[in-house]
C-alpha cells in the first residue's frame, strides 16, 4: 500500500523511431533539432498523474535512456506506436532487468497487447478512463495487470498537456490535439479501430487554454494539430474556428498550424477561408491512389466521385501546402499504377508525397479480410516501406516492389521534387510571419547550414542553386519556406537511396 500523497518518481519514456520517411532524421540536423515534435500522449498523461509526484520525460528520439534514469524512477510509463515496437521492447527489458515497474500504453499496445504482456501494467485504448482507476488501485496496493475500458472517453475531461517537461529547443514543432476518431471506414486504417468512428472533440475553451499554456512557455513556430482527421466533426470545427482565428490574430500569429484532414475539406469554402485566416499552412491528405476501383476496394468513399486533382488545387488555392499519403499494392491496382501515381503527384504539385506499400495492420478490416483469405503472412513493422510485405498481393510481388521503387526514385529526384515545390509555392500565401522573429540566431545558423551542405557538397547542388534562383525571382517572400522544403527533399532522397539499395 502507498501512503496517500506520497511523492513517487515517475519516468515517462518515449521509444525511438526507426529512420523512415516520417522520421525526418536527415532534415532535423539542419535546424539543430533532434525530433519533429514531443510525445503528446505522455505529456497529457503527466497532467493526469498526482501533482505530488516527481516527473521526468526521456524522449529517446532526443537523448539516450540511461540506467541512471531508470534507477531514479519508482515507475516507468512508456507509450509507443507500432513502428516503435523494437525500441519499446528494449525499454521493457531494461526495466525488468533493473527491477523497475513499467506501465505501457499507446496505439501499439491497443492492437498488440500480447507482445508486451510481461510489462507490469498495460493500458490498451485511451487513458482518461483507466488511469484514475490505476492510481487508486496503486495507492491501495492492489494494482491490476490490465486496465481497459470499452467506452470512449469524453475529451472534455482531458487535461492540458504538461509542456513543462519538454526541452523545447530539441524539437522542430510542438503539438496539441483537438479531436479523436474519424467518421470514415477505410479498410486499412487502425485509427477507427482504436478511437472509433464518432469523432469526439475538446471544447473551444480547452483549445484556447492549451494555446495559452504553450504560448506562456515562449514557443513560437510550427504547431501540429495532431488529429487524424481535423474535420471529422465538421459541426464542432466550425464552432471552434472563429475563436481560434481571434486568438491567433490577437497574439499576432505566433504559430504556423498544420494538421491532417480528409479530402472533403475541399468542399467547404467557408472552412478553408477560416483555416487560412487562422494561419494553417499545411494539411496532410490521405489520397492513397488515383484509381477509383482501388478506392472502392479499400472503402475510401470520400475520395470517390470527385476530381482528386481539383480537390487538391482547391485547398492549395487557399494558401495551404498539401502533403499527402499514397499507397500501392491494392488488389485492384492496374499494371500501370506506378506511372499513374507518378503522373498524379507531378500534376498535383504535392512536394511531400509520402508513398507506401500497403500494409495490413493488426485488428483492421484489411487484416481480418486477408487472414480469412489465407493471404496474411506476418504483422509487419508499420513503416509502409517493408520490401518483405506482410501479405500476399494480387500483383506479382517483385513487380510491386520494383514499381514502388520506381515511384520513389522518380518523385524524389531533385528535378522532379524542386519543380513540384516551385509549383506549390505559387499558391502559398505569406502572412509576414517568419521563424526568424522567434529564433533569429537559430534560423540564420540553420539557413547557412543548408547553403553549406546542399549548396556546396551535395551531389545535387547544381539543381539546388537553380531552384533557389527561380524561387527568389518568383516568390522571394517565401524563400525561407523553399529552403525548408529543400531540406525535406534531401531527407526523402536519402531515405529513398537507403531503401532502394536493399
Amino acid at each position: 500500500m502507498i501512503e496517500r500523497n506520497k511523492k513517487l518518481k515517475a519516468l515517462l519514456v518515449y521509444p525511438e523511431f526507426p529512420n523512415t520517411y516520417w522520421s525526418f532524421k536527415h532534415a532535423l540536423p539542419f535546424a539543430g533539432k533532434r525530433a519533429a515534435y514531443p510525445p503528446l500522449g505522455l505529456l497529457t498523461l503527466s497532467s493526469m498523474l498526482p501533482a505530488t509526484w516527481e516527473k521526468k520525460l526521456v524522449d529517446m528520439n532526443v537523448r539516450k535512456l540511461r540506467d541512471a534514469d531508470l534507477k531514479w524512477a519508482d515507475i516507468v510509463f512508456a507509450s509507443a506506436m507500432i513502428v516503435q515496437q523494437d525500441s519499446l521492447r528494449e525499454v521493457i527489458d531494461r526495466c525488468k532487468a533493473l527491477g523497475v515497474r513499467v506501465a505501457v500504453g499507446g496505439p501499439f499496445v491497443s492492437t498488440g497487447m500480447e507482445h508486451v504482456g510481461d510489462a507490469d501494467f498495460l493500458f490498451p485504448g485511451e487513458a482518461e478512463l483507466t488511469v484514475p482507476d490505476f492510481l487508486n488501485d496503486l495507492e491501495m496496493g492492489v494494482p491490476e495487470h490490465v486496465y481497459q475500458s470499452s467506452e470512449k472517453p469524453d475529451l472534455t475531461t482531458s487535461p492540458i498537456p504538461d509542456f513543462s517537461l519538454v526541452e523545447m529547443s530539441r524539437y522542430s514543432s510542438m503539438a496539441i490535439q483537438y479531436s479523436r476518431g474519424c467518421p470514415f471506414n477505410c479498410e486499412f486504417c487502425d485509427i477507427i479501430e482504436i478511437y472509433g468512428r464518432v469523432p469526439r472533440t475538446k471544447t473551444n475553451e480547452q483549445v484556447i487554454a492549451e494555446l495559452d499554456s504553450l504560448y506562456r512557455t515562449g514557443w513560437r513556430g510550427p504547431l501540429f494539430v495532431v488529429d487524424d482527421n481535423f474535420i471529422g466533426n465538421k459541426k464542432n470545427v466550425r464552432k471552434l474556428m472563429p475563436d481560434l482565428c481571434e486568438w491567433m490574430e490577437r497574439h499576432k500569429h505566433p504559430f504556423r498550424l498544420f494538421t491532417e484532414a480528409s479530402i472533403n475539406l475541399a468542399d467547404d469554402d467557408e472552412l478553408l477561408s477560416l483555416m487560412k485566416r487562422a494561419n494553417f499552412r499545411r494539411v496532410f491528405l490521405g489520397i492513397e491512389t488515383p484509381v477509383e476501383e482501388s478506392l472502392k476496394e479499400t472503402q475510401k468513399s470520400q475520395n470517390t466521385k470527385r476530381s482528386l486533382i481539383e480537390s487538391v488545387r482547391k485547398i492549395q488555392a487557399h494558401g495551404m501546402e498539401v502533403m499527402a499519403g499514397f499507397i500501392v499494392g491494392f488488389d485492384n491496382d492496374p499494371a500501370d499504377i506506378f506511372d499513374r501515381q507518378i503522373d498524379f503527384i507531378r500534376e498535383s504539385a504535392i512536394p511531400m508525397a509520402m508513398v507506401g506499400l500497403l500494409s495490413a495492420l493488426p485488428d483492421t478490416q484489411l487484416w481480418r479480410r486477408l487472414e480469412k483469405e489465407g493471404r496474411l503472412l506476418s504483422e509487419g513493422a508499420g513503416t509502409n516501406t517493408e520490401a518483405s510485405l506482410n501479405f500476399i498481393p494480387k500483383m506479382d510481388r517483385q513487380t510491386l516492389i520494383d514499381g514502388y521503387k520506381k515511384i520513389l526514385q522518380t518523385i524524389y529526384s531533385p528535378e522532379e521534387y524542386y519543380e513540384r515545390v516551385r509549383a506549390s509555392l505559387k499558391n502559398t500565401f505569406s502572412t509576414g510571419y517568419s521563424p526568424a522573429k522567434a529564433f533569429k540566431k537559430e534560423y540564420v545558423i540553420g539557413f547557412f547550414r543548408v547553403l553549406f551542405k546542399l549548396g556546396m557538397f551535395d551531389s545535387s547542388r547544381k539543381e539546388f542553386w537553380s531552384f533557389l534562383r527561380r524561387v527568389y525571382s518568383e516568390r522571394r517572400d517565401l524563400i525561407g519556406d523553399a529552403v525548408v522544403l529543400a531540406v525535406m527533399g534531401y531527407h526523402f532522397r536519402k531515405i529513398t537511396e537507403q531503401y532502394c539499395e536493399q
